[in-house]
């Protein structure tokens, strides 16, 4: 299936342009086609009709994460709809009535000036087809959101890590759904071509409860302890939050004890149900090249030389980090991000691998994607 994804570069976008693109990488590795051919549709093809129209040739399914949420008044009032009407002509120009998801809001029900363009934008594109899914989301969270725009999570921790002290409504509460939850639900919809309105539902969070468990997480993580991760939403609460902390507060230097016998460190600590392994990579040689969506999993090289590299999926920007076993320097993996570990130096390297979790190969969570820089640009395919 052809499947279009616009607001590509923003939250949901990206992380369904993800998903769905660690199928491609799946199917890669097991050397069979794509299950689905991905289109990233930014806002600079929104600004072209006839750059828009070709990116929607052929397309059998929307996934349209596009829209404005910040902003004066009127130009928030008019984005969104105007953006539905952007794509609906661009589907006609191509000749497409595609399945369209559109990602709603709870403030649809509401008379504000946001409420009216989020209610307006989806009629635009329930007029258009009947395939269409009206996915009503609660508040959104998830790794690489944008502080003091996408959700006040992402702003909280920002301020965690600046080290500033927010201003917090006590009696604020908000509704949190993962934005890979949501991006796959959306997915899931024109998979099993399911029309209609889906809300689901976030877990009731007061905002202050929401600090604390953020403020804990950062009270842990900065003392070198994972905290529990069992339940799924703490889990994901857990990555977006030191995803925050991601390239700034990189790499995490551990506290060397030594005297006249050596040296001695902690390496990882905390978690539950972790698990921890070593390698040894020879000089010039390479491992990693994949990703996880949710593995909390630390590289330390404790002898030898190393490159880490790691690059945020489908951008390609790469980030590298210079270790060494005589400086122990942890290096966590962000969720989405590809990532891998290369010997730059003459003899052997030793690297102490943990996960937080047993691998459990009927679900391995790792997906193959080679980090160098990807050949095309954010509006294409993979």
């Amino acid at each position: 299936m052809k499947i279009a994804v616009t607001g590509a570069k923003g939250l949901l976008g990206w992380h369904a342009s993800a998903r769905l693109h660690a199928t491609a990488c799946a199917a890669c590795f097991r050397k069979e086609d794509p299950p689905h051919e991905l289109v990233t549709i930014d806002r600079a093809t929104f600004a072209d009709p006839a750059r828009l129209a070709a990116a929607l040739d052929g397309v059998e399914a929307v996934l349209h994460f596009a829209g404005v949420n910040r902003g004066p008044e009127d130009e928030v009032e008019a984005g969104n709809p105007a953006i539905s009407r952007a794509l609906v002509a661009g589907c006609e120009t191509a000749g497409v009535r595609p399945h369209v998801v559109y990602a709603n809001s709870t403030h649809a029900a509401r008379d504000t000036f946001y409420g009216r363009s989020k209610r307006i934008a989806g009629e635009v594109l329930a007029g258009f087809t009947d395939r269409y899914t009206d996915l009503v989301l609660p508040h959104i969270f998830g790794e690489c959101a944008r502080p003091y725009y996408n959700n006040v999570t992402a702003t909280l921790i920002d301020q965690i890590w600046q080290g500033e002290e927010p201003t917090i409504n006590p009696d604020g509460r908000v509704q949190l759904l993962h934005a890979g939850a949501a991006a796959q639900i959306a997915i899931d919809a024109v998979l099993d071509g399911t029309a209609g309105t889906l809300a689901p539902e976030g877990r009731d969070t007061a905002i202050t409860e929401l600090y604390d468990k953020l403020s804990g997480f950062h009270a842990l993580y900065t003392a070198n302890v994972f905290p529990d991760l069992d339940d799924p939403f703490d889990l994901a609460l857990f990555n977006s939050y030191r995803t925050g902390g991601y390239p700034q507060h990189y790499p995490r230097m551990l506290k060397v004890n030594a005297d006249p016998r050596g040296v001695l460190f902690e390496s990882a600590k905390g978690g539950n149900c972790a698990q921890s392994f070593l390698s040894t990579t020879l000089p010039g040689q390479k491992r990693g090249d994949h990703f996880h969506f949710d593995l909390v999993e630390r590289f330390l090289v404790v002898h030898g030389d190393a490159t880490i590299r790691i690059r945020k999926v489908l951008t390609d920007e790469v980030h590298e980090f210079e270790v060494s076993g005589g400086a122990p320097a942890a290096i966590d993996m962000p969720p989405l991000h590809t990532h891998n570990i290369e010997n730059r130096g003459e003899g052997e390297v030793i690297t102490f691998f943990w996960a937080h979790r047993l691998f459990d190969p009927a679900n391995p969570d790792t997906y193959a994607d080679p980090v160098g820089p990807i050949a095309e640009a954010a509006e294409g395919k993979t």
